[in-house]
């Protein structure tokens, strides 16, 4: 009996003291349910860390037209506009300036006002293709950028008009260097004018030639250019048109869509070997109409329109007894499209007078063409892991 006894109470006390261990384990694994403070446990499995997705900013694109002295400023949609270039100054042989009297002034005046209204830039450009005094403006602008002394003068009229009338750059239209002397000037002459507008915080533009001949679509050499003069300018407005001159007259080749993809082959090619950014680029546009028949002259996009609204999907219509070519909407869609995909920094105008008012504004659908480009969302981006 004892025996039996001790050993009852022996499975009692090991059973007793079994389960207050067990009893104690449990509470130490188990969470508290009362935690009224402390800090949460860290995780023992530390995350890979990773670089913020590289995801390349958007660079606003320029819309810059061209307007002629003698138009109303007030007819222009500056809202659409970054820039609009006011036509033209014309330079004498010493590297002296002249505007073409008071009303040219005065509407110079009046474009910078209205353009401040809407954060649009106003350059004024110098040169162009026909001289106040009578003839071509090449012999003039040529004789002023050949001698250091009348180059300085010229750089330092076009700077004081720039300050005086509150412009925000100014927009070089020598055309065109003929030779390697005529190149290297331009560009000497291009370089001093950039150092001083660019210390006073003023753009600098410079027109070119499209180097493409419209009716062979290979490059020109009957214009030069030295290519150093790119990098001391904000943009280079490409003229991509005029093409009906190449070889024999031709209205078709104005300014057709192949003969505008062989300009913006060349120029990316170009600013690629240069290694310069392709956001100083800018095609350029025609807004006139070309005639068949050389004796009869050009006529407006507005004129177009205004004779029948459906001609705006078109690129050419038969008026006036003779067949005119020209850009209507679509290609000037298209070609903003194929501006902005090679990396263009936006499009350019010849000239904002010769637009069509209202829906039809060819103003209006190369703006809406660069904003759905600009806020076209990113789809998707590479993440690069930290080293």
């Amino acid at each position: 009996m004892n025996k039996r006894f001790l050993l009852l109470v022996m499975v009692i006390v090991l059973t007793f003291l079994g389960g207050i261990y067990t009893g104690l384990q449990f509470t130490t694994i188990m969470p508290q349910k009362n935690v009224t403070s402390g800090k949460a446990p860290q995780s023992a499995i530390k995350p890979e860390t990773k670089e913020l997705p590289e995801v390349a900013k958007t660079q606003s694109k320029v819309l810059m037209g061209y307007i002629q002295d003698f138009r109303d400023p007030n007819q222009v949609d500056y809202s659409k506009l970054t820039h609009v270039i006011f036509s033209f100054a014309h330079p004498t042989k010493d590297g002296g300036l002249l505007l073409n009297g008071d009303t040219a002034l005065k509407n110079l005046r009046t474009t910078v006002a209205n353009a401040k209204k809407t954060n649009t830039k106003v350059e004024l450009a110098v040169g162009g293709w026909y001289h106040m005094n009578g003839g071509e403006s090449y012999p003039y602008f040529k004789a002023a950028i050949s001698s250091p002394a009348s180059r300085t003068k010229l750089v330092n009229n076009l700077t004081s008009i720039a300050v005086r009338e509150k412009l925000d750059g100014i927009d070089i239209d020598f055309e065109h260097p003929h030779s390697k002397a005529d190149a290297d000037n331009l560009a000497a002459f291009t370089k001093e004018l950039s150092t001083q507008l660019h210390a006073k915080k003023k753009e600098l533009s410079v027109a070119v030639n499209a180097k493409i001949n419209a009716e062979t679509l290979t490059v020109s050499g009957f214009v030069q250019y030295n290519s150093s003069m790119f990098k001391d300018v904000d943009h280079v407005n490409i003229m991509a048109y005029d093409g009906q001159w190449d070889g024999s007259y031709n209205a078709a080749n104005l300014s057709p869509y192949p003969f505008t993809e062989k300009i913006v082959n060349y120029w990316s090619q170009l600013f690629d070997e240069q290694k310069i950014s392709k956001e100083k680029l800018v095609l350029g546009v025609p807004f006139y109409a070309q005639p068949a028949n050389p004796n009869i002259k050009q006529v407006s996009y507005g004129a177009i329109i205004n004779q029948n609204p459906a001609n705006a999907s078109s690129d050419t219509i038969n008026m006036n007894g003779t067949t005119y070519y020209y850009n209507g909407t679509g290609t000037m869609k298209r070609k903003t499209k194929l501006a902005l995909d090679n990396g263009f920094g936006g499009m350019m105008i010849w000239e904002l007078g010769l637009d069509a008012k209202g829906s039809n504004s060819l103003t209006s659908s190369i703006s809406n063409t660069i904003k759905e480009s600009i806020n076209s969302p990113v789809k998707y981006y590479t993440v690069v892991k930290a080293n």
